[in-house]
């Protein structure tokens, strides 16, 4: 069991999102964080190389071109959200923990 769950989700689809946790906390996560610290298999790699968590990572295809926002944010079960990018990139499941640990 998660000892902090949203109580709200707030999404700026070209800020990022607003958080308020059910422990009172709350927390803003802009759009560069949330890209860079993309939980997904591929993600994690590409930080891993670099040798950094704290890299301000840019995945994006080769031929995109313009500011890369929240496209759609989805829920996934009760412990996730899963944010697809204007760039395409929806691989990463953001979990709640995940999430509260960014904030902190």
């Amino acid at each position: 069991m998660l000892s902090s769950v949203p109580a709200s989700i707030d999404v700026k689809k070209s800020r990022g999102l607003h958080i308020t946790w059910s422990d009172a906390s709350v927390c803003d996560y802009s759009l560069e964080q949330l890209r860079s610290m993309c939980p997904c298999a591929t993600c994690r790699q590409q930080r891993a190389e670099k040798k950094t968590s704290k890299t301000l990572l840019k995945v994006l295809p080769g031929n995109y071109a313009g500011d890369v926002v929240i496209e759609s944010v989805e829920l996934v079960g009760n412990y996730a959200i899963r944010i697809t990018w204007t760039d395409g990139h929806e691989a990463g499941i953001y979990s709640f923990k995940y999430l509260h640990e960014l904030c902190l």
